[in-house]
């Protein structure tokens, strides 16, 4: 099993390095301010300093730990989580987190693609919406776009919800958080009838490395997932890490808890890969992550398995990530 890697992050000359600079102080102070550290951990308790640009929170699977699972993720080295919002309903619970959880949680508002005939229901919602996506808290807009996997909501329907959440985002002036399945060349047609975008990241990518590139030409950010233990094909998400296609400045995690448990058992799962993983990171992932729950504390793994198909440290990772992160959705 590889070594722990230290997250300690030196300051810089610009903002995101300061910040970074900040969690890491956060990280190492944290044994003192009474937390409660599970004994087995101690004896491995250095941590990669990450970001995770979403985690579901806001879902009924937390209802009863939420608090719990909070702790255990900034354990883990997890120092800020994007909550995203998916309808209205949603997007009010996400805000109402990030006030109750300051500095560690923020929103995102979105009507995701299968939420978007809701909108048509009922149109009086968007403009509770719009308030929504104005707070400050809030520091994207999305996920949205479309999805011709599913028929939840109809094409039609979920172009018109996808251009007044783009056009939202540019009023707004906040990065625009994409979800993308089946539909990339409608997806790319609808931005190109819009000048000044904001900052456009594909999250939870899951197509090929022909579908990153056209987006990596436009110089969209992509956020990648657990995911990358399941995909095996020969051109997909390993793919565009292996042979640097997807530049790390151009890279966000996110572990899309409660989805997309990074199955480090996976039999396809290249020996190097599992190699890489850290002890404390199994620790956190095996404890308390599973298929039917994840958690943001997974975050760590899944930094390490793409450090590891990337052929870089998980520190280059992590660090690069959370500086980007800190950019896109304007934190400190």
């Amino acid at each position: 099993m590889a070594q722990s890697i230290a997250g300690a992050a030196s300051s810089g000359k610009n903002k995101e390095t300061g910040a970074v600079a900040d969690m890491t102080d956060a990280v190492g102070s944290s044994t003192g301010l009474g937390v409660v550290v599970d004994m087995d951990m101690k004896h491995c308790f250095e941590n990669l300093i990450v970001i995770d640009a979403g985690a579901n929170l806001t879902n009924k699977k937390y209802s009863r730990d939420l608090e719990s699972v909070i702790q255990r993720a900034k354990d883990a080295g997890v120092q800020k989580i994007m909550v995203p919002g998916t309808s209205v309903k949603s997007s009010k619970e996400a805000l109402r987190l990030s006030r109750i959880y300051p500095d560690i949680i923020y929103s995102t508002a979105g009507i995701h693609p299968h939420d978007s005939k809701s909108i048509i229901e009922e149109p009086n919602t968007w403009f509770e919406f719009e308030h929504i996506a104005a707070s400050l808290e809030c520091v994207a807009i999305g996920p949205c776009g479309l999805d011709y996997q599913r028929d939840f909501s109809e094409p039609e329907t979920q172009k018109l919800i996808f251009e007044k959440q783009i056009r939202l985002a540019c009023n707004l002036n906040k990065s625009l958080l994409i979800h993308e399945r089946s539909a990339q060349q409608d997806v790319l047609d609808i931005l190109d009838k819009f000048e000044n975008l904001p900052p456009i990241i594909i999250r939870g990518f899951m197509g090929t490395t022909e579908d990153a590139v056209k987006y990596l030409n436009r110089r969209f950010y992509i956020s990648l997932t657990g995911y990358l233990c399941k995909d095996k094909s020969d051109s997909g998400v390993r793919k565009l890490l292996e042979n640097g296609t997807l530049p790390i400045d151009r890279l966000l995690v996110e572990t899309d808890s409660p989805f997309m448990y990074p199955n480090t058992r996976a039999s396809k799962l290249p020996q190097h890969v599992k190699t890489g993983i850290t002890e404390r990171s199994l620790l956190y992932l095996h404890r308390y992550c599973t298929f039917q729950r994840n958690e943001p504390c997974s975050l760590p793994a899944i930094v390490e398995m793409i450090a590891a198909f990337m052929n870089k440290t998980p520190d280059e990772v992590a660090l690069a990530t959370a500086f980007n992160a800190l950019k896109l959705f304007g934190l400190s």
